[in-house]
């Protein structure tokens, strides 16, 4: 099987490493001196307890060059997708599977999930239809990404935590390219379990992304910070109470109550968000895949979500004064 990991930062050159460390055909589209330097040295693989480790991968910043792959793996910023789509079109063959590892509401979710709205398409993480019609909603595959990874520097990637990547067939399936994916990784030193319920696993991981995410870029504040100071957790409880209506509107069943994932939150300690740290260094921010595309669900099911409301009008607000969002 051909793999190709579009946007190898911290998290695909984390996968990128691993699945190429295994023996698998892996490709990594990336750029700039991160690219280059995978180029010229290879890419570097820093894991905790374990020596450095530096496997030689096949690197381009040009889809043309690697051809028709059976999986593409997305691992960019919501935000990142749409525009790049009309760049993946050489990755893409008949038979191609492009695996979804992007934070926020899918832009595919309503696809075979039944009922009324059925096929709906999320204007705030898919604007103008690009991926719904560019890629189709039957090629892909839904994952959930929990490792946490950055890019020490140009070449090499430090894997901090964690090692799953749930994955999901839109109807619930246990298909044949969900269960292929999942032993190649698996292969790799991995944990990747195929969901019936992804939906259901995607918002316990948005639950927290989007509260503490704009909340911290909001007040520079760390997680464990956020979650027990009385003011900040209260919020966060808040807008986590309207996310889970919506989300049990839509037939979502929640494994943990409020509390235990604010809780869960603390215990991280002093991480700083991945909307913090893009506001830092920056860079665009994910608002609308983790709160605006809740605001979005909670107008089509009738939900109110007026501390939600409140917080994204504020983020938004911070991140244009930052010259980070339009």
């Amino acid at each position: 099987m051909k793999v190709c990991i579009f946007g190898a930062g911290a998290i695909g050159g984390y996968l990128g490493a691993k699945l190429a460390l295994a023996g698998a055909d892996v490709s990594l589209v990336a750029r700039g001196p991160h690219l280059a330097a995978m180029q010229d040295k290879g890419l570097t693989l820093l894991e905790h307890g374990a020596d450095p480790v530096t496997v030689p991968i096949t690197a381009s910043d040009d889809p043309e060059k690697l051809g028709p792959q059976d999986y593409v793996v997305m691992t960019l910023k919501a935000h990142s997708v749409p525009p790049v789509v009309p760049l993946m079109k050489p990755l893409l063959g008949p038979d191609s599977t492009v695996v979804s590892g992007v934070n926020g509401v899918p832009w595919w979710y309503f696809h075979k999930i039944g009922g009324p709205l059925e096929g709906t398409r999320l204007t705030s993480v898919d604007p103008g239809n690009a991926q719904w019609d560019g890629i189709g909603p039957d090629n892909v595959l839904g994952c959930v990404v929990y490792p946490a990874a950055e890019v020490s520097e140009p070449g090499t990637v430090r894997h901090i935590e964690g090692n799953r990547f749930s994955l999901g067939e839109p109807d619930g399936s246990k298909s044949d390219r969900a269960v292929a994916l999942s032993q190649l990784l698996t292969n790799a030193g991995l944990k990747a379990p195929v969901r019936p319920k992804l939906r259901d696993e995607i918002w316990v991981k948005l639950w927290g992304n989007l509260s503490f995410n704009p909340i911290s870029a909001l007040t520079d504040s760390t997680l464990d910070v956020l979650c027990t100071d009385p003011g900040t957790r209260a919020v966060a409880r808040a807008m986590m109470v309207e996310a889970q209506t919506i989300a049990e509107n839509l037939g979502v069943k929640f494994p943990i109550d409020v509390d235990r994932r604010l809780d869960g939150g603390a215990a991280v300690g002093s991480h700083r968000t991945s909307m913090l740290q893009d506001l830092d260094a920056g860079r665009p921010m994910e608002i609308d895949a983790l709160v605006g595309s809740v605001k979005e669900l909670g107008m089509l099911t009738g939900t109110p979500t007026p501390t939600l409301d409140t917080v994204l009008a504020l983020v938004k607000l911070r991140a244009r004064s930052a010259g980070l969002y339009t």
